[in-house]
């Protein structure tokens, strides 16, 4: 029933975990930008791949309540870390580069759009039925998750953008070199159990 669901946030996966490629730039204001950057936002980045962790898990045999909460949850943790990361981006000021203004601010927007529309997919999974077990209660329910995995995929299609923009060139080099924007997801993670 939630399977759609992961499939629709792994693509936002893919975004936090190009974080952790490799890349050469010999420019040292641009990796002590990059440096600060992620100094600041690699909990928010572990954050936001334990929330897609979390999703995926309960997908394959999750009950509706566990989905229900499950969802509820990872959409306000990813919302969160969207936040802080757009905070920090804000807060170590444009990259070093040329157009590194309109990199930082478009990132920035893109950020605090997807944090709102994260928050707006929590109210959506909360206001599902996920008590009424009847036939109709379930089918209702399902229908009601589909729209918010397809809900979900336009929010990622949305957003992926200026965090591109903000993911290539030298400044995505700089940052895929640093320790603290090496979000990768926990070994051995267990699906939570009810």
């Amino acid at each position: 029933m939630n399977k759609k669901l992961a499939a629709a946030l792994s693509g936002g996966a893919v975004l936090v975990l190009a974080l952790s490629g490799c890349g050469d730039s010999d420019e040292d204001k641009l990796n002590d930008w990059a440096k600060s950057l992620c100094g600041q936002i690699q909990p928010q980045l572990e954050k936001s791949v334990k929330a897609q962790q979390t999703i995926v898990s309960t997908a394959a045999d999750g009950k509706p309540e566990e989905i229900q909460k499950a969802d509820s949850e990872a959409f306000q943790a990813i919302a969160d870390a969207d936040k802080a990361i757009a905070q920090a981006l804000e807060k170590a000021g444009p990259p070093p580069v040329d157009n590194g203004e309109k990199i930082q601010t478009d990132a920035v927007k893109d950020l605090n759009e997807a944090s709102k529309s994260y928050e707006e997919l929590k109210k959506n999974i909360d206001g599902l039925d996920a008590k009424d077990q009847s036939p109709e209660g379930l089918k209702e329910f399902s229908e009601g998750l589909q729209k918010v995995a397809d809900d979900l995929g336009k929010i990622q299609k949305e957003g992926d953008g200026a965090l591109d923009t903000l993911l290539s060139g030298e400044v995505g080099d700089a940052i895929k070199k640093q320790d603290g924007c090496k979000a990768t997801p926990s070994n051995g993670s267990e699906p939570s159990t009810a």
